[in-house]
């Protein structure tokens, strides 16, 4: 059982269902969603739908990831004076280097935009990027209790990035018959967003709070023909369990990445069958891409600020909470969340 816990202190969010965290949370809890036409046409000559971010000035590639990261950077910041920045590490999540479509030096330029940005601000000399794409949260959480619990930094922030809506990506997820379309129920809607939250070491008071990690590899990926028993998602989750100290049926409830995908639910129900020793009435599962559409890396910060709004508007089925992510090439992380009211 790990005693480095970590506080979720604040969020920020860019969705295409609200542009900050209370507006985003609250159009997620009402499962509202607005998907719109894309410019980019399907083999069966319709467009292709997306979950696509209004900004008030059109923008693409590079310069809408950096104007939406910068947005929930303020959010995240904007209670503490702007002096402080420069002292807390920034670790910025974006997509996996093997998803199809990816901007070219994602690593090195976007972070140089973001700051760009914010008025040039200056960096912590512990910030960095995460490129693992959905389980990057997971891996930034990590990072994050290495830093707040081996260095004087006040605080972390988590902000990840990503955008599914370029051709060079939705062709490649097209001919692989893996989009949501009148044709093809067995797939997701492509979106856009970016999210953050803000970590610190344990605070008194009522707060969102971070007690296990767990990683693993599933060798029977989506891309994959071998037959799919969940044990990658399934270790993950036990070793999330572990360092938190608890089982599976201490949990409340889920917050996963699933976007739409049978195999991601498939996979889900396994690993909750090969986890879980004893009876539940009730286990719900979110999933907030219902809401918001597939938007890769942007995923992981979004589910814990779903997490840290249901426990403090006290909408949430209980206090502990799994929330769990998944690679296209295999990689698996689960997070356990408690709320803690005093």
């Amino acid at each position: 059982m790990s005693n480095q816990r970590l506080t979720v202190r604040g969020s920020g969010l860019v969705t295409s269902v609200g542009l900050s965290a209370p507006a985003a949370c609250a159009a997620i809890r009402s499962k509202l969603t607005n998907p719109s036409e894309t410019r980019f046409i399907d083999r069966a000559g319709e467009r292709i739908m997306s979950h696509a971010v209004p900004l008030d000035r059109p923008l693409r590639g590079l310069a809408k990831l950096a104007r939406m990261a910068t947005m929930v950077v303020e959010e995240c910041l904007e209670d503490l004076p702007r002096d402080t920045w420069e002292r807390i590490p920034i670790l910025l999540c974006v997509a996996e280097r093997s998803r199809p479509g990816r901007l070219e030096g994602l690593e090195d330029r976007l972070m140089i935009e973001v700051c760009a940005l914010l008025a040039g601000a200056r960096l912590s000399v512990d910030s960095r990027v995460i490129a693992q794409g959905r389980v990057s949260v997971a891996l930034a959480l990590l990072q994050a209790r290495q830093v707040l619990y081996g260095s004087p930094a006040p605080a972390v922030l988590i902000v990840a990035v990503d955008s599914l809506l370029t051709w060079p990506t939705l062709k490649v997820f097209e001919e692989q018959e893996r989009l949501l379309t009148n044709r093809n129920s067995n797939g997701f809607i492509p979106g856009e967003a970016a999210s953050a939250i803000l970590v610190s070491r344990p605070v008194v008071g009522p707060h969102l709070e971070v007690v296990g990690l767990g990683f693993a590899t599933e060798q029977a990926t989506i891309e994959k023909e071998e037959p799919l028993r969940g044990a990658g998602l399934s270790l993950a989750i036990n070793q999330s369990l572990q360092d938190a100290g608890c089982e599976m049926h201490d949990i409340d409830f889920r917050i996963t990445d699933i976007s739409g995908e049978q195999y991601y639910f498939k996979e889900a129900a396994l690993a909750l069958s090969r986890t879980l020793k004893g009876r539940k009435e009730e286990f719900d599962i979110w999933h907030p891409a219902e809401c918001i559409g597939e938007v890769g890396s942007a995923i992981g910060p979004t589910m814990l600020a779903v997490a840290e709004a249901a426990g403090r508007k006290a909408y949430a089925p209980g206090p502990a909470m799994l929330v769990h992510a998944a690679n296209d090439a295999g990689e698996r992380a689960a997070v356990v969340t408690r709320y803690v009211v005093s």
